[in-house]
């Protein structure tokens, strides 16, 4: 079974590291800080979690607590989506 973390990783390493599946890049580690993702990785990032996942974003989601790592972007996308199931 593929996980949200899976399918974010996924897609951080195909768009953002080229496919480069050798980056070691740790859950937790800062997309911001390792120079992964820039403003313009952001928007590809909340498109990717709208049309993927369902989630409407506004601007108040799109903050480095809910993107700027894999288990950040993972929690985020499975609260909404739990939130929106109930």
């Amino acid at each position: 079974m593929v996980t949200v973390k899976d399918k974010v990783r996924t897609f951080i390493v195909d768009n953002f590291l080229f496919g480069d599946k050798s980056y070691q890049l740790a859950d937790t580690d800062s997309l911001i800080e390792n120079d992964i993702i820039d403003s313009t990785a952001v928007l590809e990032l909340v498109a990717f979690i709208e049309d993927d996942f369902g989630i409407a974003m506004v601007d108040s989601d799109v903050v480095p607590a809910n993107l700027d790592s894999i288990e950040r972007l993972s929690s985020f996308i499975s609260a909404r989506a739990k939130a929106l199931a109930a």
